[in-house]
C-alpha cells in the first residue's frame, strides 16, 4: 500500500473518531438531543470545511500560488457588500422579512455570478503576471469593503448592527432549513471537482504547459472558477465569511501530502478541513467551555500562517537572486 493511501486511511480513521466524540460524548445516549442540537451544527461545520478547503485548493491550482485564497482576493468582501446593499437600499425590515430560502439562494446566485464574472476574467487575462493578479484582487476587495463601510456609516445604527451581525461567521447558529440544499450543492460540486482531477494536475503545471498538452485552458479555468464561486458562496451563505480557514487547511494539506496529484489532494483536503473545524470546535466547546469562538481562533491561526508563508517566499526569492 502506497504512502498516500496509508495517509488517507489513517486520517479517515482519526476523522471518524473525532466526529464520533463530538457527536456522542457527553450526550448521555439522548439521541433526540444529538439529532436536534449537535447534528445540525456538525453538518454545517463539515460542509463549511469541505467547501472552503476545496475552493482554496482549486483557486491555488489556477493561480499557481499557495498564498492566494478566494477570501484574500475579495470573495468575502463581495458577500458583505451584498448584505450591506440589501439593507441600505431596501431597509432592515425588508431584509429580515425575506423568506429564508429566497435569501439563501439569492445570496448564492448573486455571489456565484459576480465572482465568476470578476475573478475568471482576472485569472485568464493576468495569469502570466502574478503581481498584477494579486494587486487587482486586493484592490477589488478594498473597493468592496470601502463601499460596504460607506453605506454602513450613513445608515441607521439599528440597521448597521444587523450588518455587523452578518459580518461574523456563525458556526453555532446554522439554519437547518439550508442544510439539505447546502449538502446537495457541496456533494455535487465535490463530485465534479473529483472528475476534473487529472485535468487539474495538468493545469497546475501552468497555462502555457497545459495548452501545449492539449487542455482547453480558458474553458477549463472558467469551469473551475464556477465551482470555486459556488463552493465559497454556499459556505458563506451558510455560516458567514471566514477569511483564513482555506489558507490554514491548504497549508496543512501541502505539508502532509507526499503526492501532489489532485486525486489525493481532494480527499485529503476534505479530511484535514473536517479535522481542523470539528477538532477545534470540540476543544473549544468541551474543554474551554466556549470562552472563545472557533472563528476567532481560525482567523488568528490563519493570519499567522499567512505571515509565515509570505516570509518563507521572501527568503526563497532572496536565495534565488543570489
Amino acid at each position: 500500500m502506497g504512502s498516500s493511501a496509508q495517509l488517507l486511511l489513517w486520517l479517515t480513521a482519526i476523522t471518524v473518531v473525532v466526529c464520533g466524540i463530538y457527536l456522542f460524548q457527553g450526550g448521555g445516549g439522548d439521541y433526540h438531543f444529538i439529532r436536534t442540537f449537535r447534528l445540525p451544527v456538525f453538518t454545517g461545520l463539515v460542509l463549511t470545511a469541505a467547501a472552503i478547503g476545496l475552493s482554496t485548493l482549486l483557486f491555488q491550482t489556477l493561480s499557481g500560488n499557495r498564498i492566494l485564497t478566494p477570501s484574500l482576493m475579495g470573495f468575502d468582501a463581495l458577500y458583505m457588500l451584498l448584505q450591506t446593499s440589501i439593507i441600505f437600499f431596501f431597509g432592515s425590515l425588508a431584509y429580515l422579512s425575506l423568506p429564508a430560502h429566497w435569501k439563501f439562494f439569492g445570496e448564492l446566485t448573486l455571489m456565484a455570478l459576480l465572482s465568476v464574472t470578476l475573478f475568471s476574467t482576472l485569472l485568464t487575462r493576468l495569469q502570466s503576471d502574478f503581481s498584477r493578479l494579486i494587486l487587482t484582487g486586493i484592490i477589488l476587495g478594498v473597493l468592496f469593503r470601502s463601499l460596504s463601510g460607506f453605506m454602513g456609516r450613513v445608515m441607521d445604527p439599528t440597521e448597521f448592527a444587523i450588518v455587523q451581525s452578518a459580518s461574523y461567521a456563525r458556526f453555532n447558529q446554522v439554519d437547518e432549513a439550508f442544510l439539505c440544499y447546502a449538502t446537495g450543492i457541496v456533494l455535487l460540486a465535490t463530485g465534479l471537482v473529483y472528475l476534473l482531477n487529472r485535468r487539474l494536475d495538468v493545469m497546475a503545471l501552468g497555462r502555457d504547459t497545459a495548452i501545449g498538452l492539449g487542455v482547453n485552458y480558458d474553458k477549463s479555468a472558467f469551469q473551475v472558477m464556477a465551482l470555486v464561486a459556488v463552493l465559497v458562496a454556499t459556505a458563506t451563505a451558510l455560516v458567514g465569511p471566514v477569511v483564513f480557514l482555506g489558507l490554514l487547511i491548504s497549508s496543512l494539506v501541502y505539508q502532509l501530502s507526499p503526492d501532489y496529484r489532485h486525486a489525493v489532494l481532494i480527499p485529503l483536503t476534505i479530511l484535514v478541513g473536517i479535522l481542523v473545524v470539528i477538532g477545534g470546535q470540540l476543544i473549544l466547546e468541551r474543554l474551554l467551555q466556549m470562552q472563545v469562538t472557533i472563528s476567532i481562533v481560525i482567523e488568528l491561526l490563519g493570519g499567522v500562517v499567512f505571515l509565515y508563508l509570505i516570509l518563507v517566499q521572501k527568503r526563497r526569492h532572496k536565495r534565488g537572486r543570489r
